[in-house]
């Protein structure tokens, strides 16, 4: 039976229901998909899309998400491909839709992030399964609100995502919703991901300065350069994943930010 869906960028996707053979782009996404119990579904991922470990290694690993490679997804004749407009390049995109149904997500805020939950529930056939995770993560993040607002955590922070150049996140970011839910104001007023230099940090009078763990692996020796620059500032290694991966793994990253919210007070 063939069903309509509507994406997350309005586009109306017709697929035959329920999809038997799924590539994901995404690795966020990509985890959401296996923690539904897609485990037959998904015959394709991309060279990203590491977690369930042991589920990564036995797909066919369909490029990266920016770099997909068309031929080997045409040869594995998906009848389902879920990515995402950020993640994913345009033009690759636009040739895969041409051939296969191609379902996109768009996502800025936690929000956001429950209702392609719930979209990506209802386009496999496990609404239930992504009712209850929506249900785990809107309790979650509402108790991580409460205790930033009872600890009276109210931090100016700046988000690092790359160096060489330094990089942001910015606003109209998911990061940027990620941070406010834990009481931290990105001093990063520019949209998406700008530019940044040391010495704009330092007129910024950051509280922290948080260095993601991806998409560029900051490390300790790196919190030194930063540190030294703008001594003002406590400089952080965070995990990236739990900032910026907006499937089921918000379920795991509730615990991280208990966590992550006593080392701002």
């Amino acid at each position: 039976m063939q069903k309509s869906f509507l994406d997350g960028m309005g586009r109306e996707v017709i697929v035959d229901f329920p999809p038997k053979r799924i590539i994901s782009l995404v690795p966020s996404q990509t985890e959401l998909l296996f923690d539904l119990g897609m485990d037959k579904e998904i015959i394709g991922l991309t060279k990203f899309c590491i977690h369930p470990i042991e589920k990564f290694a036995e797909r066919t690993k369909v490029g990266g998400t920016k770099k997909l490679n068309i031929d080997l997804i045409k040869d594995l004749k998906p009848d389902l491909i879920i990515g995402n407009k950020e993640e994913n390049t345009q033009s690759d995109i636009e040739e895969l839709a041409t051939l296969f149904p191609v379902w996109m997500s768009d996502i800025f805020t936690l929000d956001d992030a429950m209702k392609t939950i719930t979209e990506i529930g209802s386009l496999v056939d496990r609404a239930p399964e992504a009712a209850y995770l929506n249900h785990l993560v809107a309790a979650g993040f509402n108790d991580l609100k409460t205790l930033a607002l009872q600890n009276g955590i109210n931090k100016k922070v700046a988000y690092l995502i790359w160096r060489k150049p330094f990089m942001a996140a910015g606003k109209n970011t998911f990061i940027d919703d990620v941070l406010l839910t834990n009481g931290l104001n990105n001093v990063i007023h520019q949209q998406r991901y700008p530019e940044v230099d040391l010495d704009q940090l330092k007129v910024l009078n950051c509280d922290f300065i948080l260095l993601s763990s991806e998409p560029y692996p900051f490390k300790e020796k790196h919190i030194e350069e930063i540190q030294n620059a703008i001594p003002t500032a406590k400089v952080i290694l965070v995990d990236g994943e739990m900032f910026s991966w907006y499937g089921s793994r918000l379920v795991k990253a509730v615990q991280y930010f208990f966590e992550f919210q006593k080392q701002l007070y």
